[in-house]
């Protein structure tokens, strides 16, 4: 090779390692700030299911007089790739239904929980992830 093409390609080798390390890096957050040691069951109606990457999340609204504090609740869950292989899909529930989950609440007491499973309005428990663990009830 020529010093011409080999500069070239120094300069685009360059340039390419400048523009990978400046590119934004997609944040992804652990699962500690969830209380992985009790388990609790939210009864509500779905106001939004969203099917979407890195977490699935349900919305669920839980009516005053509950076992859990009223008000919307966010359930998270896994990416859809695991939730599919576990049954779920885009369509497993819709905003109107009423569902129970059971997660992991978090642990500043907001309403928010890590899916361990839900039970659909007929009656199909549909697990997060392979994972079954003894806490759920």
């Amino acid at each position: 090779m020529g010093r011409f093409t080999m500069a070239y390609m120094a300069t685009l080798l360059a340039g390419s390692l400048a523009g990978a390390a400046s590119s934004p890096a997609q944040a992804h957050h652990s699962f500690s700030m969830f209380d992985h040691a009790k388990a609790v069951t939210v009864k509500g109606t779905v106001q939004s299911f969203k099917w979407d990457n890195p977490h699935v999340h349900i919305t669920l609204i839980v009516p005053p007089g509950s076992n859990e504090k009223a008000g919307t609740w966010d359930v998270e869950g896994a990416s859809t790739n695991i939730m599919f292989r576990q049954g779920w899909n885009r369509r497993s529930v819709k905003p109107g239904d009423a569902l129970t989950v059971v997660g992991y609440p978090l642990k500043d007491g907001s309403e928010g929980l890590s899916l361990i499973y839900a039970i659909t309005p007929a009656g199909q428990k549909l697990w997060q992830d392979v994972s079954r663990p003894s806490i759920a009830p």
